[in-house]
């Protein structure tokens, strides 16, 4: 797996960045570039776990590493959801078990900069390469409202 990196700047506190981020309606917006009709299911609290599903309730599922809030959330993917079924076993599970998605907020002069790192299979590297910008784009339209 190869990490990927994503910053944006954004003129709005971290505690704003980070309600847009894991809020329930805003959750489903920054995501559609992923996927339209997106959704995560669970408390982000550390140790959980959380579903990022699809309208089909196609996804993954992940534990929760860390919660820092407005700091600091990083996500372990452990499973897969096909139709509603769990996955934890298949091949296609096993090429992403144990990929790490992180957020990272901090703050620069009178802005905050969010820092996303993903692990990524070589299948989906141009996927994520254009649909991340986006996302962020979208969190950044959020949070300065």
């Amino acid at each position: 797996m190869e990490k990927l990196e994503f910053k944006i700047r954004i003129e709005a506190s971290r505690e704003k960045i980070w309600d847009v981020l894991w809020g329930d309606s805003t959750y489903p917006q920054w995501t559609a570039p992923f996927s339209e009709g997106s959704r995560a299911e669970g408390d982000w609290s550390k140790g959980s776990k959380v579903s990022f599903l699809n309208a089909d309730d196609e996804g993954m599922i992940a534990t929760v590493v860390e919660n820092i809030p407005n700091e600091q959330m990083s996500i372990r993917h452990i499973g897969m959801v096909n139709k509603g079924v769990v996955d934890y076993d298949s091949a296609a599970t096993q090429a992403w078990s144990g990929a790490m998605e992180e957020y990272w907020l901090t703050t620069i002069a009178d802005q905050s900069e969010l820092t996303v790192k993903t692990d990524i299979t070589e299948e989906y590297k141009d996927y994520f390469t254009r649909a991340w910008p986006k996302a962020l784009e979208v969190v950044k339209t959020l949070a300065e409202q």
